[in-house]
């Protein structure tokens, strides 16, 4: 059984702005077998579902737009549950993606980076060694290059020559309250995002926590590039939250229980904050 989330308040982050943070899911895969999601897992574990999200982060004066999922074809040709365009769960919360103006982009897996065309303004922010992971060597290998659709890669390069993308070397201010981390293991050059909230400093961990289960047992995802590293990037994860309740794991369906709806009638996005 997988450790349930728990939603809390917590200290207050220090006084900048404080953001609302909005998880929104556009996908799923249920019944994953237990090895598939944690390595070394007992086989005759219960089966477990995963949850696909992009994540939104809006004050009066700004938005931006963490990942940007993956469409329609790709959950064909992937075998997922594709639920809605992840534009469509923007809009529903009020936002045009059309008119987002920055994308923060945790890693270039195909979950996460699929639909530059719906961001038409929008300036990308990707670590360095992220890109030079994606497009180097390491490529050749099957065990790693397996979650990368090399037509996103290429778009992501395509964008870099039309001067649309950020690059970041470590941690680094996106805005005043919102910041980049690097975390490698799950790949090369993992971000996660860090928000200040009402509640205090929260913690968008994309794949650096599919689930809470990995950071509350220690435990690893079997697709990862270096498991030191990503055992390690679990202190920097609660070092840089407030409380463990504001560390928001990628996938973990749990996201959509532990917190409210976003709006009333809302059943695909939750609010964070």
């Amino acid at each position: 059984m997988m450790r349930p989330i728990v939603a809390g308040q917590c200290e207050a982050a220090p006084s900048v702005s404080h953001y609302q943070v909005h998880a929104i899911k556009y996908a799923e895969l249920t019944g994953r077998q237990p090895t598939e999601i944690f390595l070394g897992a007992d086989p005759h574990e219960g089966l477990v579902d995963m949850d696909y999200f992009v994540w939104l982060i809006r004050s009066e004066r700004r938005t931006i737009v963490v990942d940007m999922g993956f469409n329609r074809e790709i959950a064909v040709k992937r075998g997922r549950t594709f639920l809605r365009c992840p534009s469509d769960g923007l809009k529903a919360l009020g936002v045009d993606a059309a008119d987002v103006s920055d994308v923060i982009v945790t890693h270039l897996h195909y979950d996460h980076v699929g639909n530059y065309a719906l961001f038409p303004k929008a300036t990308f922010h990707v670590q360095d060694r992220e890109v030079a992971f994606a497009t180097g060597r390491m490529m050749r290998h099957r065990c790693l290059c397996a979650a990368y659709e090399p037509e996103d890669v290429v778009a992501l390069v395509r964008n870099v020559f039309r001067g649309r993308v950020e690059f970041h070397d470590g941690d680094d201010e996106i805005a005043p309250g919102i910041s980049v981390h690097l975390a490698p293991g799950h790949t090369a050059g993992l971000q996660f995002v860090r928000v200040a909230t009402r509640g205090g400093w929260l913690v968008l961990a994309s794949d650096a926590c599919h689930y809470a289960r990995h950071l509350d047992r220690n435990e690893v995802f079997p697709l990862v590039a270096n498991v030191a590293e990503l055992l390690e990037g679990y202190g920097k994860l609660r070092k840089l939250a407030s409380s463990r309740a504001l560390i928001i794991p990628g996938h973990d369906p749990g996201v959509m229980t532990a917190f409210p709806p976003s709006s009333l009638g809302e059943t695909f996005a939750v609010r964070l904050d």
